[in-house]
């Protein structure tokens, strides 16, 4: 089985920029929980010279349940946290909060500080022909955002919708049999003969190797981290230079307040690579 990481989406507050000891250029990524993980761990791995700021909502989380206008409200809350490190770019990475929130951060924070979101891959993998399954969250598997997108880009190919009932919560939990459980559950419901999967949730992505073992040969996987790692780049007009100086981790949020990088991340690579970088273990 192959993954194929694929595009899925698209100021300064004048305060002083609080600087890590080894970087002086930031981006910073929000989301509810885990699902930043990846998104980090490819920007950083394609320029780790640049620091990273990681705002979660462990408050609030998870977003899913949460009406739009809540989400909205919510991711605002958290990319405004950010703005005292001065980040260069800020990566929505979540789902959820891309639909219900990017337009609001654009409109607030752009062109001062460049936004860049993440949607479901959907017109990538139906390129290559159907059956396309979408594994996202119950919410947004009935939603008509994602109804959306499979009428713009893949009207004419047989397309599923599975909800991966407790899959992010699993991973959010660090639990390996509820994971499996999930996982094996998700994989029930993908009718046979499915040629592409798309990964709806961002979470999802920290345990694509497990997706990937419990659907089998034949079916090509659609992530999306380093491709919006390269859209990053591009908006704050930087080429990848995987040699360049490494920074890492400059600061971690926790629903606003100050915090670290939880020692359970190391659970999933990323999380590893994130915890070597970090200068606030």
């Amino acid at each position: 089985m192959d993954v194929v990481d694929v595009p899925s989406g698209e100021g300064s507050t004048g305060e002083p920029r609080p600087e890590g000891p080894r970087s002086t250029r930031r981006v910073a990524f929000v989301d509810s929980g885990l699902g930043l993980l990846g998104y980090a761990d490819a920007l950083h791995t394609l320029r780790p010279d640049l620091g990273l700021v990681l705002a979660l909502d462990p408050d609030n989380m998870p977003y899913g349940p949460r009406t739009p206008d809540e989400v909205q409200r919510l991711i605002l809350a958290s990319a405004r946290a950010t703005l005292p490190y001065r980040p260069d770019a800020i990566v929505v990475a979540c789902n959820t909060a891309s639909v219900h929130g990017l337009d609001a951060l654009r409109a607030e924070l752009e062109p001062g500080v460049p936004v860049v979101g993440t949607v479901p891959a959907i017109r990538p993998a139906a390129a290559g022909g159907g059956p396309v399954a979408v594994w996202a969250t119950a919410a947004t598997t009935s939603s008509d955002y994602l109804r959306g997108l499979v009428d713009a880009f893949a009207v004419d190919v047989e397309t599923y919708a599975v909800a991966a009932l407790g899959l992010a919560e699993a991973i959010e939990s660090g639990e390996d049999q509820a994971i499996d459980d999930c996982i094996a559950y998700a994989a029930s419901q993908t009718p046979p003969g499915v040629r592409a999967l798309v990964l709806g949730c961002t979470h999802y992505g920290l345990v694509v190797d497990r997706v990937v073992a419990a659907l089998g040969a034949g079916v090509t996987v659609f992530d999306s981290p380093v491709a919006v790692a390269r859209q990053t780049l591009r908006r704050i007009g930087l080429e990848p230079d995987p040699s360049a100086p490494e920074a890492g981790v400059d600061a971690v949020l926790m629903s606003g307040r100050p915090g670290s990088l939880p020692a359970s991340w190391a659970a999933f690579p990323a999380g590893q690579r994130l915890l070597a970088t970090s200068v606030h273990p």
